[in-house]
């Protein structure tokens, strides 16, 4: 799991224990305190997303040494920066950077969404609200349409209305600039899509 840009939050932590209430083994990972960093909202390239998608690397090469893993699939999921770093994590080319092997499933929630560099490795499900104007829906749109599939498969769902971190406890807000918040029926909707995606990938019949 891949936090935001104001780092490991309440946020992450309910995701997490939500995952563990679905019989999954969760890992959030803190991509800034041991680089000491607390936040980069607004300078994201501080910790680079390619930085965190390394990360995500190491922590699914720790995970693998666990018994309670004992080499079964591994995905990813993040949020925001953490979300643009899972667009990073699931191509070709940082794969190859890593060294490592691809995830077995991605979620990214409002991502940033640079344009695609190399193919598919993972797939992907891209969570967005169309209100959004901090990670605009158009900019994903645009990765989903350009990233050569590879033989996986992109899916990107927008919600109408919903903001940036419409998954997040906290109400709507402005937050460094842009507008932010919940938005309960798509954060219902992403517990829902997110679960049946990573059964179809992480428990295969």
């Amino acid at each position: 799991m891949l936090h935001g840009c104001d780092g490991v939050t309440r946020h992450v932590r309910i995701w997490a224990q939500q995952l563990v209430e679905w019989d999954y083994v969760a890992i959030v990972v803190d991509s800034f305190r041991p680089r000491n960093v607390t936040t980069v909202c607004n300078y994201g390239m501080l910790v680079p997303p390619q930085l965190q998608a390394m990360d995500a690397f190491n922590a699914a090469e720790y995970l693998r040494a666990r018994a309670e893993v004992d080499g079964k699939p591994i995905g990813v999921i993040g949020f925001s920066h953490g979300g643009w770093a899972v667009l990073k994590a699931v191509l070709a080319d940082t794969v190859r950077q890593a060294g490592a092997k691809p995830f077995a499933a991605a979620v990214a929630f409002y991502p940033g969404c640079d344009p695609p560099n190399s193919p598919l490795q993972t797939d992907t499900l891209i969570l967005i609200g169309e209100a959004d104007d901090w990670t605009p829906v158009d900019r994903c749109a645009r990765w989903r349409d350009a990233v050569e599939r590879n033989g996986h498969s992109v899916q990107m769902k927008s919600y109408p209305g919903a903001l940036h971190a419409f998954d997040a406890p906290a109400p709507p807000h402005y937050y460094v600039g842009h507008y932010i918040g919940r938005n309960p029926g798509a954060a219902a909707d992403a517990v829902t899509e997110t679960r049946k995606f990573l059964g179809d990938r992480l428990r295969p019949q």
